[in-house]
């Protein structure tokens, strides 16, 4: 269950970091999933100072976690285009 749990989390939250950095056309759901899941674990080693833990959903995981896709995707545009949007 844990897995499919991550899947739509996952989803969700790179769905809503492409609508913030206007790259949603260009991603589809699997892109969204992978951002999205990158994106948590990007955050998650920013915020917790390296460490990995498996805390539960909570408003903040989700917050730290959009704020982790976000950067990757700016990441990503910077990157491919030479400027984050």
């Amino acid at each position: 269950m844990g897995l499919i749990l991550w899947l739509i989390v996952g989803g969700v939250i790179g769905w809503l970091a492409s609508i913030i950095m206007r790259t949603d056309a260009q991603q589809g759901i699997f892109l969204n999933i992978v951002v999205g899941i990158v994106g948590a674990f990007i955050g998650g080693l920013v915020m917790s100072g390296g460490s990995i833990n498996n805390a539960p959903l909570t408003v903040t995981s989700f917050l730290v976690s959009l704020l982790g896709a976000v950067v990757l995707l700016g990441i990503v545009n910077l990157v491919r285009r030479g400027s984050v949007r």
